[in-house]
């Protein structure tokens, strides 16, 4: 039968080597289509994407800093990837917990968890006059205490959606494996008490409740920190529906009500923050994070992310994955196999 098949496709004699030949080359073919069609979408986002040890990492270029237009279509296509619709104008007093308002300055920003957001809330703040000197990351809890009244859920009682849409906008994303390193490290390991803020140790003991069956008394009373391994599989089981530090971005920011003004992956933080403050009209410098290497790619988290991903095996990531996709194409961020994690893949 396959002899007529082949005889058919490609008329006159075949020998039977070429007809074993064309069954081993289908065959190959086939494979390869059912090998990819279950890998799903994280085969098919990362697909044009170098794998690390292939290529040596390119410099810090200011040519390959993603610009706004791009970044703007970013965006669109994330919320097109939802299934979503911007509409004509922002509707700004619809905004959660995490979008402030900052009347002396007019900014609005809108500040997801490991994104860098407590140094802007502090910088806003400083901007905005509330803050006479710098405060650093060890003081996060006098910064988020004094910004709350600055939160939209507080402004929009005072002021109306013509006001907020004069203001200018801007919010700072980051990759999501990065931040999913990030989160794990600065809420959850035993380095929480050392970084940024406090452990936050309910959630410590409900992912040690449902990994190994302990107490909750018995994880605070020895102190007791959840693997990385433990977090992922708490975070997938529970699909991202947990606390705002860990699930997705977007859905911190307020996609689709409104549209930004400047979107600022936080890899770029270093060279895009003057051109934030110069559209303040102020002249200021954002802190620094705990991690001092200039280099976001030579970062303690991006490191880690490196080694700890690589670690799980396909279904794992493919489920985190389909978490956070969207937060992917928001900046169209790179794996963390490719030679430039975690930076936004911009080609001019």
């Amino acid at each position: 039968m396959i002899r007529s098949v082949f005889t058919t496709m490609c008329p006159g004699k075949l020998h039977p080597f070429h007809i074993l030949a064309l069954c081993l080359a289908v065959i190959f073919i086939i494979s390869g289509v059912l090998l990819i069609g279950s890998m799903g979408s994280y085969a098919d986002y990362f697909a044009g994407q170098v794998d690390l040890l292939q290529v040596k990492s390119s410099e810090l270029k200011a040519d390959l800093l993603p610009p706004q237009d791009w970044l703007q279509a970013q965006y669109e296509a994330a919320v097109t990837q939802r299934k979503w619709e911007l509409p004509p104008a922002s509707n700004w007093s619809s905004c959660g917990a995490k979008t402030y308002y900052f009347p002396n300055i007019r900014t609005i920003f809108t500040g997801p968890p490991k994104a860098g957001c407590s140094n802007w809330v502090e910088a806003l703040l400083r901007a905005e006059g509330a803050l006479l000197k710098e405060v650093k990351p060890e003081g996060v809890d006098r910064v988020h205490g004094m910004s709350e009244q600055y939160r939209m859920r507080h402004m929009r009682n005072a002021y109306n959606e013509s006001t907020l849409r004069e203001a200018f906008s801007f919010t700072a994303i980051r990759n999501p494996w990065t931040r999913l390193v990030s989160g794990y490290r600065d809420k959850l390991s035993s380095e929480s008490e050392t970084l940024q803020g406090p452990s936050k140790r309910s959630i410590r003991a409900s992912i040690l409740r449902e990994s190994r069956g302990m107490s909750v008394e018995k994880v605070l009373s020895e102190q007791l920190y959840p693997t990385f391994e433990e977090y992922v599989r708490w975070l997938t089981r529970h699909q991202g529906n947990v606390n705002v530090h860990f699930h997705p971005q977007y859905r911190v920011l307020c996609m689709p009500r409104v549209r930004y003004d400047f979107i600022l992956p936080v890899e770029h933080s270093a060279a895009l923050s003057d051109e934030v403050f110069r559209r303040m009209n102020k002249s200021l410098t954002l802190l620094g994070s705990y991690d001092q290497k200039a280099d976001p790619r030579l970062q303690t988290s991006a490191v880690l992310a490196r080694e700890w991903l690589a670690r799980f095996p396909q279904d794992t990531i493919d489920a985190l994955y389909s978490i956070f996709r969207t937060d992917f194409q928001l900046a169209n961020y790179s794996n963390f196999t490719h030679p430039d994690f975690p930076l936004p893949l911009y080609q001019p």
